[in-house]
């Protein structure tokens, strides 16, 4: 209960970008009120994580975390059981490769208050990590007149140190000269002093924009026990949100451009098919005038079809011709239909269009 007060007041730094290039919104809140998104990335602070170098174990997925624990059994400060591990991306067995190392209480709490305030979090990455070039990125941690304020954070392809200005540790970290491809940044609060130190010029970088640069890294440390399990309603949840964000805008643009050619489609056949019935309607109604001029136009085009039936018929009848539903057709029917072996028939009777025997 005092645990869960006390994290009621913690306030979580956010950035929020329509495209992951672009800083849209950037500020402090606590989790309850985080601005909604389509996708959530919590970044890790660069104390946050420890880096280990192992060469990858040969195990199946299901037993790959266990192999892991027991090859950095003697590298971890921590128990076992209470660190949590995540492997590089695209890391093969038996080949070195860099393994993260989290508190696992700290991270699972995190994780939870932020799921009970209705904020899924779809990847969890580090601020840094080792990399080369080489990277150094200066921050403040408090007072920023001098450098006793400002902490380094140097990436390299050896690991990761993050250590503050003040003392001889960080020139003893740093090679002199540093590699010339290095990159060098700091926030706007840190950049006076990260130049004083340095000797050179530094890329103002503000830290919403390196949450943005670490985020769109391929690290993911949400890996074995605490990856992402989707079900029922989350899952569908999760998927409109992956289908709403920016990386599937051109499958909705392909999706909405086939649905509109369909339904043109669908209207042009339609039209097309009206044309035509038009036409033949359009066809018999001549055909009717033209054979029977003494019709009015009005019956014609009321019911062409009838008009010829029933003028047809007169004709036939003035010409005392039978038609097919007098009386001979439909004996003559009956009396070639009739079977030899039965006798005669007994009676009849007739009505036009029906004969019954």
């Amino acid at each position: 209960g005092d645990a869960e007060a006390g994290r009621a007041g913690t306030e979580y730094t956010f950035v929020t970008s329509p495209d992951g290039l672009l800083v849209d919104l950037h500020g402090q809140c606590a989790a309850a009120l985080l601005p909604k998104a389509t996708s959530v990335v919590a970044l890790l602070h660069d104390a946050d994580v420890s880096w280990h170098r192992i060469t990858l174990p040969k195990a199946p997925a299901a037993r790959l975390r266990d192999a892991l624990g027991g090859v950095l059994e003697d590298a971890l400060l921590e128990d076992l059981d209470s660190v949590h591990l995540a492997v590089a991306p695209m890391a093969a067995p038996g080949q070195l490769t860099w393994v993260a190392a989290v508190n696992r209480r700290w991270l699972t709490a995190e994780l939870a208050a932020l799921e009970k305030a209705e904020v899924f979090v779809d990847r969890v990455v580090p601020a840094s990590w080792p990399d080369d070039p080489p990277m150094g990125h200066f921050a403040e941690t408090g007072d920023t007149n001098s450098s006793q304020g400002v902490a380094l954070t140097w990436a390299h392809p050896n690991g990761v140190a993050h250590i503050r200005l003040q003392g001889g540790l960080a020139r003893s970290m740093v090679p002199t000269p540093a590699p010339v491809d290095t990159r060098w940044s700091a926030t706007p609060g840190a950049a006076a002093a990260a130049e004083q130190w340095l000797g050179s010029a530094v890329a103002v970088m503000p830290a919403s924009e390196r949450a943005l640069q670490s985020a769109r890294s391929l690290w993911n440390l949400r890996q074995f026990e605490l990856a992402r399990r989707n079900r029922g309603a989350r899952a569908v949840s999760d998927s409109m949100r992956q289908f709403f964000s920016p990386n599937w805008r051109p499958v909705r643009f392909g999706l909405g451009a086939l649905i509109a050619a369909q339904l043109i489609g669908l209207n042009l056949w339609a039209w097309h098919q009206r044309s035509a019935v038009d036409t033949r309607r359009a066809a018999i109604q001549n055909l009717v005038k033209a054979t029977f001029p003494q019709v009015s136009p009005l019956d014609v085009q009321r019911d062409a079809l009838a008009v010829m039936q029933r003028e047809s018929q007169s004709l036939r009848a003035v010409a005392g011709q039978p038609g097919d539903a007098d009386f001979e057709p439909l004996l003559q029917a009956a009396a070639a239909a009739w079977p030899p072996e039965r006798p005669p028939v007994d009676n009849l009777r007739f009505e036009p269009g029906q004969l019954s025997l």
